[in-house]
């Protein structure tokens, strides 16, 4: 269960960069495109994201992970000012999650925690927060992507260069580590 833990960590922050070298090469006005109206750009997916993780992640293991503060339907309200501000919203959900995740123990992850009164164990509750950021940032890599068009610069293996990743990778010995150590 501690592996899980570490393992859950890495996940978490390799979520959090794909975001961070996405907003590197966006502007400001790029993060509050929109495809229409009734559609999300990039800031108000942050916005999302962040007032999930600050609600889900305050108190977690002692109040209830939807918190009465917590206004969602405001969160898809594009109301950001600057770049700097998107960042900060960013960055204020982020450091709850850590905050929280990083003092668990491995005894934690069978306790009940409640998310709008539906019961989870810790590990559930995890997984259902890795699984609905991992959604949201994959939507905000995507945005970027097609915002940039070929000035995209890729977070991955950028196409055609597989053949040479993995033959970079296989000219290693086998180890044990997670994936995101060499990033």
């Amino acid at each position: 269960m501690e592996s899980y833990l570490e393992s859950v960590i890495k996940q978490f922050e390799y979520y959090k960069s794909l975001g961070d070298k996405t907003f590197k090469q966006l502007s400001f006005d790029d993060m509050l495109w929109q495809s229409d109206e009734d559609a999300n750009s990039i800031a108000i997916l942050v916005k999302h994201t962040a007032g999930n993780m600050r609600s889900r992640w305050t108190n977690f293991l002692t109040d209830d992970g939807e918190k009465t503060w917590r206004n969602r339907d405001d969160e898809f309200v594009s109301d950001f000012t600057s770049e700097v501000a998107v960042i900060a919203a960013w960055e204020s959900g982020w450091f709850c999650l850590f905050n929280a995740i990083k003092a668990l123990k491995p005894e934690d992850l069978e306790r009940i925690i409640y998310i709008r009164n539906g019961g989870h164990t810790v590990t559930e509750a995890i997984n259902r927060q890795l699984a609905h950021y991992a959604y949201h940032v994959g939507q905000i890599v995507f945005l970027g992507k097609l915002l940039k068009g070929k000035a995209w610069k890729s977070l991955s293996i950028p196409k055609g260069d597989s053949e040479v990743y993995n033959k970079d990778k296989f000219n290693n010995d086998k180890e044990r580590k997670h994936f995101t150590d060499d990033l």
